[in-house]
C-alpha cells in the first residue's frame, strides 16, 4: 500500500517527519526575561531566584555564599547551575569563601545527580562572558550537566530537539531529596 505522507496546509514541503512542539523554548529564543543590563537590579534571574521559594525558583540547595537551581532551558534532565548568590562576572572575582563552596557545591551536585538519575558521566564548567557563550554574562554561573551512555541520539543531532522526560519540579524534587548533608 502507498501511503502519501500527511500534509498540513503552508507548512512546508511535507517531509514524513513527525513534529515535536516545543513552545516554552521560544521564550528562551527571544531572550524574555533576560536582563537589561549588567547591574544585580537589572532583571538578574540570578539574584532574583534566591528570593521565591525553593520550589518557584527551581532551588535545590541553598548554602551560606551559593545555591543550585535547576536550569529552565537543559541541555539534558537534571541540568543544574551552581550560582554565587553576589553578583559577580568572572571567577576571578569570587573570594576564598564562595570559591571553596561553589567547588563543595559542586562535588554535591555529582553526587546528588548519580544518586537520583544514575548518571555515568558529566559536563561541568563556565562560560565566562558573553564571548564565551554565557547566556547571561553579569553573575557567575557553574553548569553541571549528567551524561548517559547513548543519550546523544538522533533527535538533538537531526532534529535539532532535546528530549526531557521529567518535569523541571519533579526533577527538582527528585534532586533537592537527594542532595547530601554538608559534611
Amino acid at each position: 500500500m502507498n501511503e502519501e505522507p500527511e500534509t498540513q496546509q503552508g507548512a512546508g514541503t511535507p517531509d514524513a517527519f513527525e513534529r515535536l512542539w516545543t513552545p516554552h523554548r521560544m521564550a528562551y529564543i527571544k531572550g524574555t526575561n533576560k536582563p537589561t543590563g549588567p547591574g544585580p537590579d537589572d532583571g538578574c534571574p540570578f539574584c532574583e531566584i534566591p528570593t521565591m521559594s525553593d520550589e518557584d525558583g527551581l532551588i535545590i540547595a541553598r548554602g551560606r555564599s551559593v545555591f543550585a537551581v535547576l536550569n529552565l532551558y537543559p541541555y539534558n534532565s537534571g541540568h543544574l547551575m551552581v550560582c554565587p548568590y553576589r553578583h559577580v562576572a568572572d571567577y576571578a572575582e569570587l573570594d576564598d569563601g564562595e570559591t571553596a563552596e561553589l567547588a563543595d557545591f559542586t562535588k554535591r551536585a555529582l553526587a546528588a545527580l548519580r544518586k537520583a538519575s544514575g548518571a555515568q558521566g558529566f559536563n561541568v564548567g563556565m562560560n565566562l562572558g558573553g564571548v564565551a557563550g554565557a547566556g547571561i554574562a553579569a553573575h557567575l554561573h557553574q553548569h553541571v550537566v549528567p551524561r548517559w551512555g547513548g543519550d546523544t541520539n538522533f533527535m538533538p543531532v537531526v532534529g535539532h530537539t532535546r528530549v526531557l522526560p521529567q518535569l523541571l519540579r519533579d526533577t527538582r524534587e527528585l534532586l533537592a531529596g537527594s542532595w547530601p548533608a554538608s559534611p
